[in-house]
């Protein structure tokens, strides 16, 4: 089969047409040897071969010119192709890369999803509420409701933790009352205490006075 049949590039088939040139003038030169085989050699054969081998030497001069520069283009093209494979190679794994990194982000998104989030276990108001207090989220999409809702929640935990923190100060204040009720209360105590105690002699002969009273009307 033809080699040409298979070359497509311009410069290749050059390179193949110069090969067959410089084959075919062989060829002619060995039948014009074979032609002209004598004991006497011939001039005019000597310079008509002479031309041919000229002839023949231009045609390998241009054929070896021609392989030269086929290797060379052949040698740059290795090199254009390892490159273009480094690249395609580096291409692939970058590709790979991103389907690693897609794969990441899609189950990060599904453990997004199915993540038991804190919100919905809120007791949240219901919508009819909260579009009933706000009208103008009549045309709001169900995000912007839920966040309508959460805000809502968050204002209503706002003011029950002031109210707590209000009832957690006036119950502080009543302990301190109640402390110092208690300490009035244990300083009277004592008070009355150190009262009885210094009125103990006088009660004493407040008896004794008595006791004479009545042993004297005992007598009478």
């Amino acid at each position: 089969m033809d080699a040409g049949a298979f070359v497509t590039d311009a410069f290749l088939q050059s390179v193949l047409q110069a090969a067959a040139d410089a084959r075919q003038q062989c060829l002619h030169m060995l039948d014009f040897i074979d032609q002209n085989r004598a004991a006497q050699p011939d001039p005019d054969a000597e310079m008509q071969l002479s031309r041919q081998q000229k002839l023949l030497h231009s045609n390998l001069a241009k054929l070896r010119g021609l392989n030269r520069r086929a290797l060379l283009e052949t040698r740059n093209t290795k090199q254009q192709t390892q490159e273009a494979k480094s690249e395609i190679d580096s291409l692939h794994l970058h590709l790979q890369n991103l389907y690693y990194e897609q794969r990441h982000l899609i189950g990060d998104i599904a453990a997004c999803q199915g993540y038991n989030h804190k919100y919905q276990s809120l007791p949240l108001v219901p919508v009819d509420e909260i579009l009933a207090a706000n009208p103008e989220l009549a045309e709001a999409d169900e995000h912007d409701l839920m966040v309508a809702r959460i805000n809502h929640e968050h204002a209503e935990r706002q003011t029950l933790e002031e109210q707590r923190q209000g009832l957690l100060k006036k119950k502080q204040s009543l302990i301190n009352d109640n402390n110092k009720k208690k300490d009035e209360l244990a300083a009277l105590d004592k008070e009355i205490e150190k009262f009885l105690d210094s009125a103990a002699p006088l009660q004493q002969k407040f008896d004794q006075h008595d006791q004479h009273n009545q042993k004297a009307t005992a007598s009478a």
